[in-house]
C-alpha cells in the first residue's frame, strides 16, 4: 500500500530546540494540507499549543505511516527503538551536529516529504542488535540497539575484566575500559571513534571493539551478523555498566553475561539519492583534498 493512502504521520523532535517553534506548525499545516491526521510526541506538542501529545514510546501503537525526526542522531536512535517493533518508517531531520543518521536537511525537508507523500521515496532498511543480560541463569533485561551495545567500567580509576566469547568459543580476556558490539550503522559512531573500522550498512556483520585495551595485540574484528556473541562480566562488585545506543541500560554484577545477537527488527530509513560515501565525505571530510 502507498504511504500517501495511508493518512497518519507522527513527529518526534529533541527538547529544547529553539528553531522548532517555527518549524513544527509550518510541518502540521503541511501535512493537514494533505489530509494526514498527525500524532505528536510530548517534546514536540509543546511547540504546537492546543495539540494533544502522545508518549513516545505509545507513538508506534497508533500505526502511522511515517515518523518525521527533528533533531541529531541521539533523538533518532531514541525514536528508532520505539517505532521499529512495528516497521513504520523514518524521515530523519537534522537539526543536530554531525548528523551521520539523520541525512535529511531542513531545505531538504518538504522535497523528501513530497516524495514520501508521492510513495516514491526510496526507503533503507537498517539492522538492529538484541541484547539480553542473563543473571543467575535468567534473562533480567533485554535491548534492542540501533548503533550498540558498551559495556564499559563505572570507575575513572579502575578497568573491567570482561571474557567474550562468540558462538560458544572463548576469544580473549579483556582488562580495557569496556568493549563495544555495533551494528554496521553504529560503526561510525563509538567504535569509530575507539579505533574500530567503517562498515557499509548492507554488511550483515557486528564490529568487536575494545576500548583502552590493557594489550596491544587486542584490535577491533568483524564477525556475521547470525553470530551469538557473549560477554561475561568478571568484576565482583558493580563496576561495569551496559549502555544501550549511549541513552539506556543498567548495572553489571560479577557473573552477569550480555548475549548480543541480531535483533528481529529493523529500523526503515526514508531517504533521498545520497550515497553512503558521500555522508562519509560531508560529515568526515573524508577523501576530500
Amino acid at each position: 500500500m502507498s504511504l500517501a493512502l495511508m493518512k497518519s504521520a507522527a513527529l518526534i523532535a529533541k527538547p529544547e530546540k529553539p528553531e522548532l517553534e517555527q518549524i513544527i506548525p509550518e510541518l502540521l499545516r503541511w501535512l493537514r494540507a494533505r489530509n494526514y491526521t498527525v500524532y505528536l510526541d510530548e517534546e514536540t506538542a509543546v511547540y504546537a499549543p492546543g495539540e494533544t501529545a502522545t508518549r513516545r514510546h505509545e507513538i508506534a501503537d497508533r500505526e502511522p505511516a511515517f515518523v518525521v525526526v527533528l533533531g541529531g542522531d541521539g533523538t533518532l536512535l531514541s525514536a528508532a527503538r520505539a517505532v521499529s517493533p512495528k516497521g513504520i518508517p523514518i524521515v530523519a531531520v537534522n537539526l543536530g551536529s554531525l548528523g551521520f543518521l539523520t541525512e535529511v536537511t531542513l531545505e531538504d525537508l518538504y522535497p523528501t516529504l513530497e516524495a514520501v507523500h508521492d510513495g516514491t521515496c526510496p526507503q533503507e532498511a537498517r539492522s538492529m542488535i538484541h541484547c539480553e543480560v542473563m543473571r543467575n541463569g535468567r534473562c533480567v533485561s533485554e535491548y534492542d540497539a540501533l548503533n550498540d551495545a558498551v559495556i564499559n567500567k563505572t570507575f575513572i580509576a579502575r578497568l573491567v575484566s570482561i571474557d567474550l566469547f562468540v558462538e560458544g568459543n572463548f576469544v580473549a580476556n579483556y582488562n580495557a575500559d569496556g568493549v563495544i558490539i555495533a551494528t554496521p550503522t553504529g560503526s561510525t559512531a563509538y567504535s569509530l571513534a575507539a579505533g574500530g573500522p567503517i562498515l557499509m550498512p548492507s554488511v550483515d556483520g557486528f564490529v568487536i571493539t575494545p576500548v583502552s585495551p590493557h594489550a596491544l595485540t587486542h584490535r577491533p574484528f568483524v564477525v556475521r551478523d547470525t553470530a551469538r556473541i557473549e560477554v561475561v562480566c568478571n568484576s565482583i562488585e558493580q563496576e561495569a555498566f551496559l549502555s544501550i545506543d549511549g541513552q539506556i541500560g543498567l548495572p553489571l554484577s560479577g557473573g552477569d553475561r550480555v548475549v548480543c545477537r541480531k535483533s528481529q527488527y529493523q529500523v526503515k530509513l526514508l531517504r533521498m539519492h545520497k550515497t553512503f560515501f558521500e555522508i562519509l565525505r560531508t560529515k568526515l571530510s573524508w577523501g576530500q583534498r
